[in-house]
This record gives C-alpha cells, sequence and structure tokens, in this order.
C-alpha cells in the first residue's frame, strides 16, 4: 500500500550524494522533487556512524520517490538547506500499513 496522495502536502527538492569531496566539495546527482510530508522537530537519531544526533526536521514520502542516502543535500520548502543524516525503509508488507521512506536531516 502506497503513502496516501493527500499525505504529501509538502515539496522539499534532494540532490542525492553521489561520491566523497573531491577538489571542489562533494558531488552530488541531479536534484529530485519530491513530494512529501515534512515535520520540523528536534529529536534524536542514530546516524549512520552510529553516533546520537539531533534531527530538526523529517520527511516522509513513497518509497520510490528518491533514494537519500545519508550526506544527500535537500532544499526544504523556506529554502533552508540541510544533509540528510539517514533514511529508514518502512514496508507494512501484509498489513494495511502504508509503504513509505522516512528521511532524517540534520
Amino acid at each position: 500500500m502506497k503513502l496516501p496522495g493527500m499525505w504529501l502536502q509538502h515539496q522539499v527538492t534532494v540532490e542525492p550524494y553521489g561520491g566523497p569531496s573531491g577538489s571542489r566539495g562533494p558531488k552530488f546527482e541531479a536534484p529530485v522533487a519530491v513530494r512529501c510530508f515534512l515535520e520540523e522537530k528536534n529529536r534524536m537519531v542514530r546516524a549512520k556512524d552510529g553516533n546520537e544526533v539531533v534531527s530538526s526536521a523529517t520527511f516522509y514520502c513513497r518509497l520510490d520517490a528518491v533514494d537519500a542516502v545519508p550526506e544527500s543535500r535537500v532544499t526544504l520548502p523556506d529554502g533552508r538547506v540541510t544533509t540528510v543524516l539517514v533514511q529508514a525503509r518502512h514496508e507494512g508488507g501484509k498489513l494495511p500499513l502504508p509503504d513509505h521512506l522516512e528521511v532524517s536531516l540534520q
């Protein structure tokens, strides 16, 4: 089951992380506009390195919307640019729960 369209009230732009920093900084792939539900609230999350960090926002989108790997760059609706800390896939399986991607932002 997909995340219902009526929940996707916001739009963010994600530039997926494309590799380590070079002489001109990190590499990013082409920007992708993602319809989502954006929640701006501070909460603790465990980053990819295992450390606990504070996330300032989280967005929820359909699984096929984007692969927002850690270190991807995200532009929020208000123009603030932030970075992906961690993403989590949620699949309902045979339960009547919507499949979705949860992306925690710095």
